[in-house]
């Protein structure tokens, strides 16, 4: 057990730590530049933190909530997520309430009633919000951490619960809504919340995939040879073949196994149909590529 510890511990990296300090910078800007001053709410374990910091005396701080409310879940999820995962995470979330501390309490900048760029105007403070908060939530993510403790919950509970992670984190978001509303008597502020919500969601995805999005596509054909000759030719990087038969006509097919981005689609769909009108093609998303082919 111990040298399994020490073996991951060897893995952390300086750069990493670098990156997650602006991305805790980046996110902390979005909440309380953005969000706080006009009372919209981050998700998450977050904008929890927000409304118990709204709702609460003044010596009682945003920074304080943030910590108490993500450090345990950090930590109770450290024997499912890893130590690294976990060293990662703590740190973007103190660096997000240190950062979260210094603007609110230090800096000679004014964020209680209004935010310094958009003023009381609900919808930009929603979408910027939204978008700055989701970048740093999103570069997190991407350097090998988080920043919310929802995301450990949802790793935990979801299973037991009969729910994907996704839908877990979506209920939690819109029963913390319901509650804002429900005690502000007020729908306007969870209504631009969503917004918020949304915004940073598509934040979060480009930065994790990037507009440069790789899809997968799976090519069948009797002329797989020179397909794949043509799509080395056009695109330089490796294909796979798969072994295939026809379930009802019986003969026999391969399935050409290729990686491009979005960009290529219809560049490759062009090639494969002038090489063969009758192939059959899909295409499909893909999370993540790791290694390297790449025709020498």
């Amino acid at each position: 057990m111990k040298n399994t510890l020490k073996a991951q511990l060897r893995t952390l990296r300086p750069l990493p730590f670098v990156l997650l300090l602006a991305a805790g910078i980046i996110n902390s800007v979005g909440v309380t530049m953005f969000l706080a001053p006009v009372h919209l709410y981050d998700s998450g374990i977050s904008g929890t933190s927000m409304l118990l910091w709204q709702i609460t005396p003044e010596a009682y701080t945003l920074s304080l909530f943030l910590l108490i409310l993500n450090v345990p879940l950090f930590l109770f999820g450290l024997k499912k997520q890893g130590i690294v995962f976990t060293i990662y995470s703590l740190w973007a979330v103190f660096v997000y309430s240190a950062a979260s501390y210094v603007i609110t309490n230090i800096l000679p900048v004014d964020v209680s009633t209004a935010s310094p760029f958009a003023g009381q105007d609900l919808l930009l403070c929603a979408l910027f919000g939204g978008l700055i908060s989701g970048i740093g939530s999103g570069m997190t993510i991407r350097f090998g951490g988080a920043i919310d403790g929802i995301e450990v919950m949802a790793v935990i509970f979801a299973k037991m619960l009969g729910l994907t992670v996704g839908t877990f984190v979506m209920i939690y978001n819109v029963l913390l809504y319901i509650a804002i509303g429900i005690l502000f008597r007020s729908w306007v502020l969870p209504l631009y919340s969503i917004v918020t919500y949304c915004a940073a969601i598509k934040a979060v995805d480009f930065i994790v995939e990037g507009l440069d999005k790789a899809k997968s596509a799976m090519i069948v054909t009797s002329k797989a040879d020179a397909i794949s000759e043509a799509l080395s030719e056009a695109f330089g990087r490796g294909i796979t073949h798969i072994g295939a038969k026809g379930y009802y006509s019986g003969a026999d097919q391969t399935i050409i196994y290729f990686v491009v981005n979005r960009f290529q689609i219809a560049k490759l769909k062009a090639l494969v149909t002038e090489v063969d009108p009758a192939a059959f093609i899909t295409i499909s998303e893909v999370s993540d590529v790791l290694g390297r082919s790449v025709q020498k």
